[in-house]
């Protein structure tokens, strides 16, 4: 339980430090708990799409849906996202510089861009679909994402040492207890999917996820908190794609 708190404490803004005093220890062993903050952000997110749906239109409905998850997270996964495209953008193959700026809290041109089209294509793909395939997409895509993410830490090591951590914290690998948790907490949603649906997009997010993890071994020799951010909202973008794709020729 505390393990799951401490999970909850740091992927989102909300008081669950309140409940329980959360040794700092607990936070080495919380990305397995990763999807369940997924479950609880999508969630709300959902009931504020679909609340909102009912007197507003769609577009500003998601548009209030995308907000939420923000003010939930603290927008701590996009922060890594455009830090990631502000290093790998400017950094070059020099793993120093890479790391370098990917510390720097200053945003530079490749975050801006790559946040624009991040949104763009979030807002794009949602947009697209009626509101409820749209929220069931948000439901399935955020946990499954983060499941798929988080298997980085058992795919590389940290990039830097625990003291030029941003929060001075290196997760710890899974066990496969954790692994476990992991899956059936990202997977869990699967239930309400088509099986065509399953097949085909449901890999999607972990593929991505190995292919990124390809490209900062190679760019970085590990992984950052940054490359964590950056890998869940790319790879849940991707899931969106695969999701929209099928249910636009079926």
């Amino acid at each position: 339980m505390t393990r799951i708190l401490a999970a909850l404490t740091f992927f989102t803004r909300l008081p669950f430090w309140r409940l329980l005093d959360i040794p700092a220890e607990a936070y080495r062993n919380i990305v397995a708990y990763w999807p369940l903050a997924g479950w609880l952000t999508a969630g709300l997110s959902v009931l504020v799409l679909f609340l909102a749906g009912m007197v507003l239109p769609p577009s500003v409905a998601l548009l209030l849906a995308m907000a939420t998850r923000l003010l939930l997270t603290g927008c701590l996964h996009e922060d890594g996202l455009a830090d990631c495209f502000d290093a790998f953008g400017g950094g070059g193959n020099d793993r120093a510089r890479i790391l370098s700026i990917m510390k720097d809290s200053r945003i530079g041109s490749f975050g801006v861009i790559g946040l624009m089209m991040y949104f763009a294509l979030y807002f794009a793909l949602l947009h697209g679909l009626p509101l409820e395939a749209a929220g069931t997409a948000m439901l399935i895509a955020d946990p499954l994402s983060k499941g798929a993410a988080s298997q980085i830490i058992n795919c590389l090591p940290y990039a830097r040492t625990a003291q030029e951590a941003k929060s001075h914290t290196v997760y710890s690998p899974m066990s496969r207890r954790e692994l476990l948790v992991s899956f059936v907490a990202a997977l869990a949603s699967l239930v309400w999917l088509p099986t065509y649906i399953y097949i085909v997009a449901v890999p999607v997010p972990y593929l991505v996820s190995l292919l990124l993890f390809q490209f900062y071994k190679r760019k970085i020799q590990g992984y950052t908190g940054d490359c964590c951010g950056a890998t869940f909202l790319l790879s849940e973008l991707s899931f969106l794609l695969a999701y929209v794709m099928i249910a636009q020729v079926s």
